[in-house]
C-alpha cells in the first residue's frame, strides 16, 4: 500500500484505501495471540500545506489469553491511524522540531511498517476475559471463575513469618 505525494498534491479531493491485509508473516511467532483475522484498513489520505495526511481506523480480530486464568480471550480491535509525512527539504537529517510529522526522502511511501506499527502497540499488554477476573488458584490450579477451590491461601510471607511471632508477645 503506497502513497506518491506528488500524485496526491494533484488531487483535489482525499483518496481512500479500503483493503484487507493479511499479517500472517508479521504476527505468526507470537505467543501473546492465540488466533487473529485479516487486517481490515480503512484509510484517507489528502494533501494539506505541502504534506499528506492519512487517517482512518484499523480493523483486526485478535484471540489471547486471559492474563489471569488463561481462557481465550477474543476481541475486535478498533485501533485509529493518523500519520502525517512531508518531504524532507535535503537529504541531511531532519530537525525534530515537529515530531508528528514523518519526514521522508522519497516521495513514494510505503504505509505498510505504519500500519504494522500501529497494530503491534494495540494489542493488549494485559487481556481480560473479565474485569472481575479471579483468575487461577496458585496452589491447586483450579480457575476460580467456574468455582472455588477451598484451598487455605497463607498471606503471610514465609521470610516474614518470625517477625509474626514477635508481635503476638
Amino acid at each position: 500500500m503506497f502513497i506518491r505525494l506528488k500524485e496526491l498534491a494533484n488531487k483535489a479531493d482525499t483518496v481512500h484505501f479500503d483493503e484487507t491485509v493479511d499479517l500472517t508473516d508479521v504476527l505468526k511467532n507470537r505467543t501473546d495471540l492465540l488466533s487473529f483475522g485479516p487486517l481490515q484498513v480503512q484509510l484517507q489520505a489528502r494533501h494539506d500545506d505541502g504534506a499528506a495526511e492519512v487517517t482512518g481506523v484499523l480493523s483486526i480480530d485478535v484471540e489471547q489469553p486471559c492474563s489471569r486464568c488463561l481462557e481465550p480471550v477474543k476481541q475486535r480491535l478498533e485501533i485509529p491511524f493518523h500519520e502525517t509525512f512531508a518531504l524532507a527539504a535535503d537529504e541531511s537529517e531532519p530537525d525534530d522540531e515537529d515530531e508528528d510529522i514523518h519526514f521522508v526522502t522519497d516521495e513514494k511511501i510505503e504505509l505498510m511498517p505504519y500500519l504494522i506499527e500501529n497494530v503491534l502497540v494495540a494489542l493488549p499488554y494485559v487481556p481480560l476475559c473479565q474485569e472481575e477476573c479471579q483468575g487461577l488458584c496458585p496452589v491447586c490450579g483450579t480457575n476460580r471463575n467456574e468455582h472455588a477451590c477451598g484451598c487455605k491461601q497463607d498471606s503471610t510471607d514465609p521470610r516474614l513469618a518470625g517477625l509474626a511471632d514477635f508481635f503476638k508477645q
